[in-house]
């Protein structure tokens, strides 16, 4: 079944679009009609107001009409009565475009506001009753506010695993992503089935064959031979299925550790220019090396890495910072984007000559420093991730580790104590090589 995605909001150039696919009603974004050809996508955006308006008149008759008021009033700040407007689209017998819309941007208003609870119930429902994908809540800007809360948490982990109240869809996802690293699991639980299988048949078979030779008599098998035929068939079974609950775990594992790896990817930072992204916005440009632990021990390793600071940043390292115990930073609740920080400005020619170059040298040195690290926004949520990732290890949560990421945005390796840098430029490639290439 075709579906209409949610309205996806795009803050940073104040637009906000509907996407609209084929073979469903439109939800119309304008008083004029909107006709859409077969296979094609429509983009159709209304420019963001903060001019008030008489409130909106509640006698819109169509669940459509009323998820496309409330897309208007959201688009204006009016998220109070937005709300009112997907709430009354629900009551109106809507289609499942139209319930999986007004679902969806309820949710996105009560992330706004800060209902990270409101926000997971009408995500689940539209996740469970209208094949809302799981991809769409990681990828929407307007939901970062809303993914680093434990609300988000808990809805991944229900989606990972799948169940009646979630679905399976994400689940589904996950599964093709893990059969892709590990292409031959399912061959192999194949195998074990089949031989169980074989064993258990040929078992129903040598169960009789061993009571009659434990009983003697003219005609019956050998004791010993039977037995050995037995014990096969039993050890057998134990093997097979022994290793197919591994593989299971195994794969139950790897799909927890991809979940976990899309959650890092959606963790925010602070670069230069004062802009706010998430880490999946850094992939196949830079290989991020997360520093956790105290604050001594984390800057004692920056300043270690001091001495390579050329080599990394020819690999592309960019240093992450996390100090347990740190206070968040102020995120905005309309998502990560922020102002850029205004440059400054260069010295005047009149200077002198020698101030002049001392400047310059400053200035490169202080941009050369802001580029080699990158600010966490949200410390308590980089540092819930880390501890759940020395979990999955083995490892104390607490401890003092590094974490380096690939430049697909997965771990690389990970381990105690303070980094070897030495041994790390010898590991990572340059970014112009081919290893880089491949492993983008």
């Amino acid at each position: 079944m075709d579906v209409i995605n949610p309205v996806f909001r795009h803050h940073h150039h104040h637009r906000r679009y509907s996407v609209i696919t084929l073979h469903q009603p439109p939800l119309l974004l304008h008083h004029k009609p909107t006709f859409i050809s077969p296979k094609k996508w429509i983009f159709s955006p209304i420019s963001c107001s903060s001019s008030t308006s008489p409130p909106p008149e509640l006698g819109s008759d169509t669940a459509e009409s009323c998820v496309n008021l409330g897309l208007t009033l959201f688009s204006k700040g009016r998220v109070k009565d937005a709300l009112v407007q997907f709430d009354i689209a629900l009551t109106l017998n809507p289609n499942p475009i139209e319930a999986q819309a007004a679902l969806y941007n309820k949710a996105c208003c009560h992330a706004y506001r800060g209902e990270g609870k409101k926000a997971a119930d009408c995500l689940r429902t539209a996740l469970k009753d209208y094949n809302l994908k799981f991809g769409t809540i990681l990828n929407d800007p307007d939901l970062a506010s809303f993914r680093i809360t434990p609300e988000f948490k808990e809805l991944q982990e229900e989606a990972r695993l799948g169940g009646e109240d979630v679905g399976y869809g994400f689940r589904r996802d996950l599964k093709l992503i893990s059969e892709v690293q590990a292409p031959f699991r399912g061959v192999r639980k194949f195998f074990y089935v089949a031989f169980t299988a074989a064993a258990g048949i040929s078992l129903f078979f040598t169960i009789p064959r061993l009571f009659l030779a434990i009983q003697g008599g003219e005609g019956a098998p050998d004791v010993l031979a039977t037995a050995q035929n037995f014990a096969i068939n039993i050890g057998g079974i134990v093997v097979f299925v022994a290793l197919f609950i591994w593989d299971n775990k195994k794969e139950e594992e790897q799909l927890a550790q991809i979940s976990r790896n899309e959650t890092l990817s959606r963790l925010p930072l602070r670069l230069s220019t004062n802009r706010v992204v998430e880490l999946v916005q850094l992939r196949d440009t830079a290989r991020p090396v997360i520093l956790a632990g105290k604050k001594e021990t984390v800057s004692l390793a920056i300043q270690k890495a001091e001495r390579f600071r050329t080599d990394l940043l020819n690999r592309g390292v960019i240093l992450v910072p996390v100090i347990w115990g740190e206070k968040d930073s102020l995120v905005e609740k309309k998502g990560f984007g922020g102002p850029k920080k205004a440059a400054s400005s260069l010295p005047s020619v009149g200077e002198d000559f020698e101030t002049r170059a001392q400047s310059i040298t400053e200035k490169t040195k202080l941009k050369s420093e802001i580029r080699f690290k990158a600010e966490v926004v949200s410390p308590r949520e980089w540092e819930r991730w880390i501890k759940e990732q020395q979990k999955s290890e083995g490892v104390t949560p607490g401890e003092d580790v590094y974490i380096i990421l690939r430049l697909d945005g997965r771990v690389r390796r990970s381990g105690r104590g303070l980094p070897d840098w030495n041994q790390i430029v010898k590991e990572l490639p340059p970014m112009e090589a081919l290893l880089s290439k491949l492993e983008r």
